[in-house]
């Protein structure tokens, strides 16, 4: 049986529009739509041509319906600087992440959910409540990669180089889902999962939307990294930028996020806090951060693939599980984890493998 809503999301997981994939498959645009809405299946030649343009096996679009992030459900953080092509793309790479995370939870027991439902909190209040709720008090988060995992949520790679595709959460079956934008540094990687994090915490049953929403989400995130007793117990009253570059490296954000929460809680003046500004982009520390932190991986994927490799399950054969491109499984880990993912052949890729009780160390 031909899928076809895995058509669909095949083409905008391309970045196409049905009049390119008509051009380059050699397939009528007519053809095409009557194919995505399902009024007639392709013959065995078309669904070959499909396949090889979209760089899908011809066994994806047999698969049952997937789940499919859609644009409502979806907080993007930058919605403005992304086409809606880019969009469609990043939330077809979440459909697979789905399937890529079923399969390794039908093998491996991982973290369970632990959030709270935040909704009638003020950001702030939000914030600390959480860390409350996770024995964090006011020290720093080490590592937010690491504390989200430990939480039960579901860290994925946005596959798209591109920075104008920026971070994105979703619930999905009572389980959240978190995608970072590995290209940007580990400080400003770290401020988007702890604004992933807000989103799903303040927003999981709705809310606020678009700026307001936004807005919410990165009070929550600054909130959250940078706790304002332990900020106002070691801030210097009028600090400089050179202070700022050497206090940052205490709860391991950028200069630009330090100087936005130092004035956030009144520690700086408007003035104070527009000239930092300026002299933080004059000097392209917005670009390039100074004294960058090392980027945080993910242990559970670590864990996972090293498991896996072990039992001779490398990239391909996963891939060819769920089937998709061994390549969609690179973007989903890449600058998550640093181990390579391919092995040795020698198990099936429907073989059982061990449930192992992944548990991260916070």
């Amino acid at each position: 049986m031909f899928n076809p809503a895995r058509l669909s999301l095949a083409r905008k997981r391309r970045g196409l529009n049905k009049i390119r994939l008509a051009e380059l498959a050699g397939i009528s645009l007519r053809s095409i739509s009557a194919f995505e809405n399902g009024e007639k299946s392709p013959s065995a030649e078309n669904a070959a041509r499909l396949a090889f343009v979209l760089r899908f096996p011809l066994g994806f679009f047999a698969g049952s319906e997937l789940d499919i992030p859609s644009p409502h459900t979806a907080s993007f953080r930058a919605m403005s600087r992304m086409s809606a092509a880019q969009r469609d793309s990043a939330l077809g790479a979440g459909a697979l992440a789905f399937l890529l995370s079923d399969w390794i939870e039908e093998r491996f027991e991982l973290p369970s959910v632990d959030l709270l439902d935040l909704r009638e909190e003020k950001p702030e209040a939000a914030a600390m409540a959480l860390r409350q709720h996770w024995s964090l008090g006011e020290r720093p988060v080490r590592n937010m990669v690491h504390l989200l995992e430990a939480k039960g949520v579901r860290i994925f790679s946005l596959s798209e180089r591109t920075l104008a595709v920026d971070a994105f959460s979703v619930w999905r079956n009572e389980k959240p889902f978190v995608f970072l934008n590995t290209l940007k540094s580990a400080e400003h990687s770290r401020l988007d999962a702890a604004h992933e994090l807000g989103h799903l915490v303040l927003h999981k049953h709705g809310g606020p939307y678009g700026q307001a929403a936004e807005r919410e989400a990165h009070a929550f995130a600054s909130a959250f990294l940078m706790p304002k007793a332990s900020v106002l117990a070691v801030a210097p009253r009028v600090p400089t930028l050179a202070h700022l570059i050497q206090l940052k490296k205490q709860w391991i954000v950028s200069v630009a996020a330090l100087t936005y929460r130092l004035h956030a809680i009144g520690l700086l003046s408007e003035w104070h806090y527009r000239t930092l500004c300026i002299e933080i982009s004059e000097r392209g520390f917005r670009r390039e951060e100074p004294s960058g932190a090392q980027r945080e991986t993910s242990l559970i994927l670590a864990k996972v693939f090293s498991a896996l490799r072990s039992e001779g399950i490398g990239k391909d054969e996963i891939a060819a599980a769920i089937q998709i491109d061994p390549m969609e499984i690179d973007g989903l880990v890449f600058g998550l984890t640093l181990l390579g993912l391919n092995g040795g052949a020698t198990a099936q890729p429907n073989s059982s493998s061990r449930r192992a009780n992944l548990r991260v160390i916070k």
